[in-house]
């Protein structure tokens, strides 16, 4: 996404895929990780530029479940894509380039402006930090979370972020993170157009019709819990510029809500716990070091 002009090309140096065994590798894939995306991804259409592009661009109202799979396939494959994941980030890149749109007071923001493409791969950081309060029996480590930023930064990379941009330690990140809060994120009508279309929950379009009748309860019942983690995910800062109340009850029933969730995720088996392009890759992994294992010990 972005604003203002777009920058000439420059040469890098070939980023680093991200490797198995890693935090990234470990936690994108889950299928509860999703729940801590809904914050980030209003995070970054808070970006006038990001809202505005979004707003006039994107498919999410008229195909919201269509483009979370599509957003999601991609986020996955910059994790688990191994060489693809490189190509991924070229035709992210390709698909943008052309992308802009004029925002209410006639200015037009450019999809690939470094800011705000920074802003978006950043925001992973705080999804990561995210899941681990509240979703994980045990919460990752400093160091942990250390290594994760790391792989956050490989992962900008890969979507070809201007290394300038890049803070190059988490204390360095949280610092970037209030100053683009307080400085340059606004009460964008997108951000409030996702917090509402969170809240309704559409039902899957390849829903069969006979339960498209069934779907409204439980829809109703998935928009509130997704409201909920979506706003108390967000950082106090962001949900004041909203307009978000948020009080110690909401606090408590998110963390009741994220125990509950995060323990059973943690004893499902990984076909049911991890999302498709995640669950292969990890089985492609093993299925590669059993190989490997059995070569270094054949007979000679």
């Amino acid at each position: 996404m972005a604003s203002s002009t777009v920058p000439g090309a420059r040469r890098r140096p070939a980023p680093e895929l991200i490797e198995p065994g890693g935090i990234l590798w470990e936690l994108t894939g889950q299928r509860l990780y999703v729940a801590v995306t809904g914050s980030a991804f209003v995070l970054q259409v808070m970006h006038p530029a990001i809202g505005t592009v979004v707003d006039q661009r994107s498919t999410f109202r008229t195909d919201p479940w269509g483009r979370a799979e599509r957003s999601f396939a991609s986020v996955q494959t910059w994790v688990y894509g191994g060489q693809t994941a490189i190509d991924e980030g070229r035709r992210l890149r390709e698909m943008h380039k052309d992308l802009s749109a004029v925002d209410a007071y006639g200015k037009r923001h450019h999809a690939l402006t470094a800011e705000p493409w920074a802003w978006v791969p950043l925001t992973a950081f705080h999804a990561i930090t995210s899941y681990s309060r509240y979703f994980l029996p045990r919460p990752l480590t400093e160091a942990q979370l250390e290594q994760a930023y790391a792989e956050v930064l490989q992962m900008c990379r890969i979507l070809q972020v201007r290394e300038d941009l890049l803070p190059p330690t988490p204390a360095a990140f949280w610092a970037y993170y209030d100053g683009m809060i307080s400085r340059t994120l606004v009460d964008h009508p997108t951000a409030h157009d996702v917090l509402d279309l969170a809240a309704r929950t559409p039902p899957p379009p390849m829903l069969p019709a006979p339960l498209r009748r069934l779907w409204r309860p439980a829809g109703a019942l998935g928009g509130e819990i997704n409201r909920l983690v979506m706003v108390g995910t967000l950082p106090p800062a962001a949900r004041a510029k909203l307009g978000l109340s948020w009080s110690g009850f909401d606090e408590r029933r998110l963390r009741a809500i994220g125990t509950v969730l995060g323990r059973a995720n943690a004893v499902l088996p990984e076909r049911v716990k991890y999302l498709d392009i995640a669950y292969e890759a990890r089985r492609a992994t093993r299925a590669t070091e059993r190989f490997e294992r059995t070569l270094a010990t054949r007979p000679l």
